[in-house]
């Protein structure tokens, strides 16, 4: 319906924000703003999500020391011909895909790579689980981003757990940044996977981490936050020695 207008709501009413912020309260409408622009304001484009996701090893399998490691999709013009015929790309396509949504997948252990990455200020490891493996610990990936970009995320991420959508992991023990997500399931979007990543402790990061409670009501259910809070409580008192 070319003559009426499109309107990409928030998911509730978050006002101006900068980066942090915007981290912090889960704003759509920033993201989709920075991602695909909106008026004056000229948006990364599809083609550089793609080229910044690939960076923090999203669309790629992490090389983990375990077998059948699948990969997530990164959605693109070319991805939608493919899997939609004669329905063009769209700039609401690209605001979906700049918030996770869409046909953006991403498998637990890539974005707890990815997660890692943001915590040490781009090292991009390889994930492995056996003890002292020299030859996983030296397959690494240094990205040739400013630190301060980092400083950004690292701020954002810890102002979600002191007032914002991940405020749950607001723990006295340890001091935890970190980032929730809800995405929607099904034609009915009846169904979410609830999602929470992140790294402790904040200053000095030893840790990530990433849970994701998959395919529960969309209202009402329990998110994937309180798991892991559960989990810090039960650590402060089992393991203290990891928030140290």
């Amino acid at each position: 319906f070319p003559d009426q207008k499109t309107v990409f709501k928030d998911w509730r009413v978050n006002g101006w924000t900068d980066m942090a912020q915007a981290l912090a309260v889960s704003s759509d409408i920033y993201f989709y703003e920075i991602g695909g622009g909106f008026e004056g304001q000229k948006g990364l484009g599809i083609a550089n999500i793609e080229k910044y996701a690939k960076l923090f090893g999203i669309g790629t399998k992490t090389g983990i020391d375990l077998p059948d490691e699948t990969q997530g999709t990164i959605p693109s013009p070319e991805w939608k011909i493919a899997n939609f015929k004669g329905d063009p790309w769209r700039i609401g396509d690209t605001y979906h895909t700049a918030i996770g949504q869409y046909g953006f997948q991403v498998t637990p252990m890539e974005i707890i790579r990815a997660i890692g990455a943001i915590a040490n200020n781009g090292k991009l490891l390889t994930p492995h689980l056996v003890l002292n493996d020299t030859e996983k610990e030296n397959q690494f990936t240094v990205l040739d981003l400013k630190k301060e970009y980092f400083d950004v995320v690292h701020d954002g991420m810890r102002q979600a757990v002191t007032y914002g959508t991940a405020v749950a992991l607001n723990v006295p023990y340890v001091e935890a940044a970190a980032k929730t997500g809800t995405a929607q399931l099904g034609v009915a979007k009846n169904k979410v996977n609830s999602w929470v990543i992140g790294f402790f402790p904040y200053e000095n990061p030893k840790y990530a981490f990433t849970v994701m409670m998959e395919a529960g009501p969309s209202t009402g259910s329990t998110g994937a936050s309180s798991i892991m809070r559960q989990l810090f409580d039960w650590m402060s008192i089992n393991t203290p020695e990891y928030f140290e």
